[in-house]
C-alpha cells in the first residue's frame, strides 16, 4: 500500500511503530522494519554513546528505514543529533516540539523530520517550521497524551496542515488503518500494539498484565507527574493517587537518584529537565521529580518485570488486544484486514441513495 507516508520514509506499509522508553529497543526496532513498517528507536533512556550503539545495531539487523526518537528539550539534544546524522538515521521522531533551528538542522542534513503532537496548533506550528510530517495522538494513545479524542483531533490536524498526517491513539488492526485513511491520515502509528509482540522484549510477566487488562482497567492519572499520563491502573498508581506530600517526595527522591545513576545526569540537570515538562503546570517538588525520572519507573515494569514497582503506560487498546504476534504476523495481518476491509466497502457493504 503506497501513500505519502511510505514515498516520505521508504517504507512498504504505512504503519509506524512509536518510540516506547524501555521498549522500543534494536531488538523491536529491526522486527518492525524487517515487517516492512518504520521503526522508532527510543533514546530518551539512553545515554549518547548507547545511542550509536543500538543504532548501529539495527543497522546490523536490517538495512530497511527506520528512526530515533528523542526529547527536543534534552540537555544533550543536540549531541544525539549529531549521532543520528553522522550515522545515517532516516527519520527523527519528537514527542515534544523540536525548535525551528533543530528541524532545520537536521533537513538540511537528509533527515526526515517527524513531531508528535496532541493539538492542531501544535500541528500548524511545526508544518510551519519546516516538518515534513506528524504524528497526530489522539487521547485514546498510551503515556503523556490530551483530552482529545482520535477521531476528533485527527480530522482537524488533516484539514489544518498540508503535509503527511500519521493518525495515532487507539489503532491496532487493519480496520483502524482504513479507518484513518478514510479520515485523510497518510498512516496509522501503534505503542501498545507493538509493545504486546513476540519481539518486543518487554518481561513475560509484565504483557501478561497488559493482556489481562479490559479497556476500564486502563486510567488517566496526574500522579506521576503532574501531567496526563495514561497506563494500566496498578497498587503504585493507587500509591501515588492517595499518598501524602511527604510520601510522595520521599518516594521521587529514591527514583530520582536511581536514574541519575543510570543516566549519568547530574541532580541540575535532572530537575531541570524536571522542569521542562511542567509545560506552565503548578507542580509540586515531587512531581518534578517524579517528571525527570519517570523512566526509571518504566524501567523498573518494562526491564525487571515489577509491575508492583513501575508504571506501564498504555494505550486503552490494550483492553482489545488478546495475543502476541511477531511484528512481521501482526503488519502481515494488519494489511490483510485493511485489504478485506477495503474490498467489502468497495462491493457494496455500504451504499448511498440514488
Amino acid at each position: 500500500m503506497e501513500t505519502p507516508l511510505t514515498r516520505l520514509v521508504g517504507v512498504r506499509h504505512p504503519i509506524v511503530q512509536t518510540g516506547m522508553g524501555w521498549v522500543a529497543g534494536p531488538r523491536l526496532v529491526s522486527a518492525t522494519a524487517n515487517a516492512g513498517a518504520l521503526g522508532i528507536l527510543a533514546s530518551a533512556t539512553m545515554t549518547v554513546d548507547r545511542l550509536r550503539e543500538a543504532i548501529r545495531e539495527v543497522k546490523s539487523r536490517t538495512d530497511a528505514p527506520f528512526g530515533v526518537n528523542l526529547r527536543a528539550d534534552a540537555s544533550d539534544a543536540g549531541d544525539r543529533v549529531r549521532v543520528m546524522i553522522e550515522e545515517g538515521v532516516r527519520v527523527a521522531s519528537f514527542a515534544l516540539a523540536p525548535s525551528r533551528e533543530l528541524i532545520a538542522e537536521l533537513k538540511d542534513a537528509g533527515v526526515v523530520v517527524v513531531p508528535s503532537i496532541g493539538t492542531r496548533r501544535h500541528a500548524e506550528k511545526v508544518a510551519a517550521w519546516g516538518a515534513d510530517a506528524v504524528i497526530v495522538q489522539g487521547g485514546e494513545g498510551g503515556g503523556h497524551t490530551g483530552e482529545v479524542a482520535t477521531t476528533v483531533l485527527l480530522p482537524q490536524v488533516v484539514d489544518a496542515v498540508e503535509i503527511p498526517v500519521v493518525a495515532a491513539g487507539g489503532f491496532f488492526d487493519g480496520r483502524g488503518l482504513v479507518a484513518a485513511l478514510a479520515y485523510g491520515a497518510a498512516g496509522v502509528a501503534m505503542g501498545t500494539r507493538f509493545l504486546l509482540t513476540s519481539d518486543s522484549t518487554v518481561p513475560d510477566a509484565v504483557k501478561a498484565r497488559y493482556l489481562a487488562a479490559t479497556v476500564r482497567d486502563v486510567t488517566v492519572t496526574r500522579a506521576v507527574d503532574g501531567l496526563p499520563h495514561r497506563m494500566l491502573r496498578t497498587e503504585l498508581v493507587a500509591e501515588l493517587e492517595h499518598a501524602g506530600r511527604t510520601s510522595a517526595l520521599l518516594h521521587a527522591l529514591r527514583r530520582a537518584a536511581g536514574f541519575r545513576r543510570l543516566s549519568g545526569l547530574t541532580w541540575r540537570q535532572l530537575v531541570r529537565d524536571g522542569l521542562s515538562l511542567r509545560h506552565g503546570k503548578d507542580l509540586t517538588w515531587s512531581q518534578v521529580l517524579l517528571a525527570a525520572n519517570t523512566p526509571m519507573l518504566l524501567k523498573s515494569a518494562m526491564v525487571d518485570g515489577r509491575t508492583d514497582l513501575g508504571v506501564m503506560a498504555s494505550g486503552q487498546v490494550a483492553g482489545v488486544i488478546d495475543d502476541l504476534p511477531s511484528c512481521a504476523e501482526l503488519v502481515e495481518r494488519i494489511m490483510a484486514e485493511a485489504a478485506q476491509t477495503m474490498s467489502g466497502l468497495s462491493v457494496g457493504g455500504a451504499s448511498m441513495p440514488a
